[in-house]
């Protein structure tokens, strides 16, 4: 599902979708860096941004927002708090204290980890995955791997921009994703 899709009903998509910066060769050579800081500068489009997501996530039983570092870190939390979730901060390597799970994953420019707390999710709560952007999926694929080793459902995945070129969706396995907007 796309919200960008309904951008004629909902006036709130192109406003978002125009904040949304491109920065040509960052973090890497032929990389079009999909730069949501100047979203956040923009009270207006932040809030819209928030808002359509907690439209449509309030009322559908989900226990835990799991926020993907380091930017579902600034998405997640407001959602969780107006749907009144927990947020589960999913993080880099070493950077969690205590007893972590953790899986490796490939980015479309590389590879990396994530990392969950033990003991963070019970099993049979509904989660939500936040991120801002969907690529190639494997950041997505890693998180919905943690949460599910803990015995979560995961109920969709939601990111602001999905770059459909890149055919991240199709890695999902089916699972729900709901984006904002999409960028060729």
């Amino acid at each position: 599902m796309s919200a960008y899709k309904d951008q004629d009903q909902d006036p709130r998509i192109n406003g978002i979708k125009t904040k949304i910066s491109v920065v040509p060769n960052f973090p890497k050579p032929g990389i079009m860096f999909q730069d949501i800081t100047t979203l956040l500068l923009d009270h207006k489009a932040f809030k819209d941004t928030i808002d359509l997501f907690v439209e449509r996530y309030k009322g559908k039983n989900i226990s835990v927002v799991a926020g993907i570092e380091a930017r579902g870190f600034i998405f997640g939390p407001p959602i969780a708090l107006a749907i009144g979730a927990k947020f589960v901060p999913l993080r880099k390597p070493k950077k969690l204290p205590g007893e972590v799970v953790s899986v490796k994953y490939d980015l479309e420019y590389g590879s990396d980890c994530l990392e969950m707390q033990v003991g963070a999710i019970k099993p049979g709560e509904r989660a939500l995955v936040v991120d801002d952007l969907i690529a190639t999926g494997g950041t997505l694929c890693a998180a919905m791997d943690l949460l599910g080793h803990a015995g979560a459902e995961i109920v969709e995945c939601a990111c602001v921009i999905e770059l459909p070129d890149l055919k991240g969706r199709e890695r999902l396995n089916d699972k729900p994703l709901y984006i904002l907007v999409e960028s060729h």
